[in-house]
């Protein structure tokens, strides 16, 4: 499927700060089964960006905004491609624990199996995963499944019920909570078990009139993925009882949210900041494909850059080649 996404993040202050300093993490992946056509990131008021990969390869946009502004718009436009995931078999043999403690054991896996800030156990976290039985038994991608569709029906979706920095206590308290919440419990007791899981945020394309997703459909999204022997990395949606598929955009890959925040910065000046943020992914088949038309997979950023025209010249070429 492909896809077009439009992500505005704005900032505003109630009065005129000097400088802002900010990295952005919102450019989808291009790896296995996503392509990135193009990215278009814009700043207003106008900084220059600069960009590089962290150590998951995500892309970072970052710049410094030394002037005085009592508002930052942040306006993220990108063209992506999302290939059919293959189909997972119901269940792993009994062996596969083994195998899985042979990989952990000897690739490098560890990083991910290790508590990080936002998926630290607590006596809250173990309660719950004895209250759900979450211990090596079955298969891995048995008790994977299960765990998915216990946290769904365990917890509400409930936006502005926590917030970004909250702790997973904050939501096994309440049993509500957002995506971010979700993946950050299913990793947490996933490595408790020694399998590495990792946290993905991004974006989730919602179909028109669909009933079964809970997550906001004008915001990002956040699932999770697990390491298994025979299939590599799996991801599960534990918010809308799912697995990852060709409607879950990719945009970064990290321990936990910490690592992959849309938005990170700073800014000088005393002044309160109230943010507001708007996600549209909707199908896009004008895109074209990476065989058809190579010299489109790349990342392009600016400020004035005429993106209607490139979305007019992508579908122009397309009908030309058919």
């Amino acid at each position: 499927m492909q896809y077009s996404i439009r992500h505005i993040t704005k900032f505003e202050y109630d009065r005129s700060i000097c400088e802002s300093v900010m990295e952005v993490r919102v450019c989808p992946r291009t790896e296995a089964t996503q392509h990135c056509y193009s990215h278009v990131l814009t700043v207003t008021p106008h900084a220059q960006l600069f960009s590089y990969q962290d150590f998951m390869g995500n892309v970072v946009h970052h710049f410094d905004l030394p002037g005085k502004h009592d508002r930052l718009e942040l306006e993220s436009r990108a063209l992506v491609e999302v290939h059919p995931v293959p189909e997972l078999p119901a269940s792993l043999p009994p062996s596969a624990w083994d195998e899985l403690e042979s990989i952990v054991e000897h690739e490098d896996h560890l990083e991910m199996t290790l508590p990080s800030r936002f998926t630290f156990p607590s006596e809250l976290s173990t309660s719950f995963a004895k209250e759900l039985s979450i211990e090596k038994r079955d298969d891995p991608l048995s008790l994977l499944r299960e765990l998915n569709s216990s946290i769904y029906h365990a917890f509400e979706y409930s936006p502005r019920s926590t917030h970004a920095n909250s702790p997973i206590d904050d939501a096994l308290r309440i049993r509500r909570g957002v995506c971010q919440d979700f993946a950050h419990i299913f990793i947490t007791l996933v490595r408790g078990l020694g399998i590495p899981c990792r946290y993905v945020s991004g974006y989730l394309f919602h179909r028109t009139g669909a009933d079964g997703d809970r997550s906001a459909e004008d915001g990002s999204h956040a699932w999770v993925e697990v390491f298994l022997p025979q299939l590599g990395w799996v991801g599960f949606d534990p918010t809308n009882n799912i697995l990852a598929g060709e409607r879950h955009i990719r945009a970064a890959l990290g321990r936990d949210y910490a690592d992959v925040p849309p938005t990170r910065g700073i800014f000088s000046g005393k002044a309160r900041s109230a943010l507001h943020v708007g996600v549209h992914v909707q199908e896009a088949s004008f895109v074209p494909r990476v065989e058809t038309m190579p010299e489109m997979a790349r990342v392009v950023q600016g400020e004035n850059l005429d993106y209607d025209g490139l979305l007019a010249a992508h579908q122009q070429q397309q009908q030309q080649q058919q």
